[in-house]
């Protein structure tokens, strides 16, 4: 059984917590071996390089 509210929150308050929800553009680094952009700590897609060593072989 959930905890009931004391008192009722206003709109404002609640859109407050909410406020924060928004959605950010991803963080992309620079592949070290080939330059392109990447995700970080994650093989790269066009070299299918991580942290200048080969893991994949992409043709």
């Amino acid at each position: 059984m959930p905890i009931c509210p004391k008192n009722k929150s206003s709109k404002s308050r609640r859109d407050k917590r909410r406020a924060n929800w928004k959605m950010k553009p991803p963080t992309l680094v620079s592949c070290n071996k080939c330059s392109s952009l990447m995700m970080p700590h994650r093989v790269c897609k066009s070299c299918g390089s991580y942290n200048k060593r080969e893991i994949i072989s992409v043709e």
